[in-house]
């Protein structure tokens, strides 16, 4: 019983092994006789494409995007989306604000109109003095520290740059900085009553 055909046509003989191309018709009616193939014959046909999984993985480990990827996408577009909504909701206030302020007769009108542009404006942007004072008594102090290893590089004997030289010269107008939003010549919150200035405390320990 012969075998299914290959894909170049050859079947396979189970009983006797041998192989050939069954007699077929062609198009214009004649007929095409049977071709028997030589043992060991492969037509490239029949030859399997080797794969290496090595070089295939490669190959398609873009098309599945990297891991986790998609969570960032649309936690993002969730971000954008609320932050879209909230200056939105603002938008709208300060036109309903604009609008009912109009309406009143007169200058007065107008000048409820600026008010309420006025509000507007402050609510977006409220500062708190305590903390912007904070926040740069931590970029001084940061400074300062820097610009004090840098002296005790140079007092040992190690060659600064001109930059770094530069640092070391501003010290004491760090600790004045420092000293007048209230904190000493280390940084911290100065304590109520007696406390020296950082800049006395800076003299202090350059005479000792």
């Amino acid at each position: 019983m012969p075998s299914e055909p290959s894909k170049a046509g050859i079947v396979t003989d189970e009983s006797s092994g041998e192989r050939h191309i069954p007699e077929s018709v062609r198009p214009d009616g004649s007929t095409r006789k049977a071709i028997k193939i030589r043992p060991g014959y492969r037509p490239p046909e029949d030859v399997e494409v080797y794969k290496n999984r090595t070089a295939e993985g490669f190959r398609t480990r873009g098309k599945g995007g990297i891991p986790g990827a998609e969570g960032l996408k649309d936690a993002k577009t969730t971000d954008s989306s609320a932050a879209s909504t909230a200056a939105s909701n603002k938008n709208a206030k300060r036109r309903e604000a604009r609008k009912k302020a109009k309406a009143a007769p007169g200058d007065e009108g107008e000048e409820n109109a600026e008010l309420a542009d006025a509000a507007a404006k402050t609510e977006e942007v409220v500062v708190d003095p305590e903390v912007e004072r904070e926040k740069k008594a931590r970029n001084l102090k940061k400074k300062l520290k820097q610009a004090k290893d840098l002296k005790n590089k140079k007092d040992t004997g190690e060659a600064l740059l001109p930059e770094q030289i530069a640092k070391v010269i501003k010290i004491n107008e760090l600790i004045r900085e420092l000293d007048a939003l209230g904190f000493d010549a280390e940084g911290e919150p100065k304590a109520e009553g007696g406390a020296k200035s950082g800049e006395d405390k800076e003299k202090d320990e350059a005479a000792s």
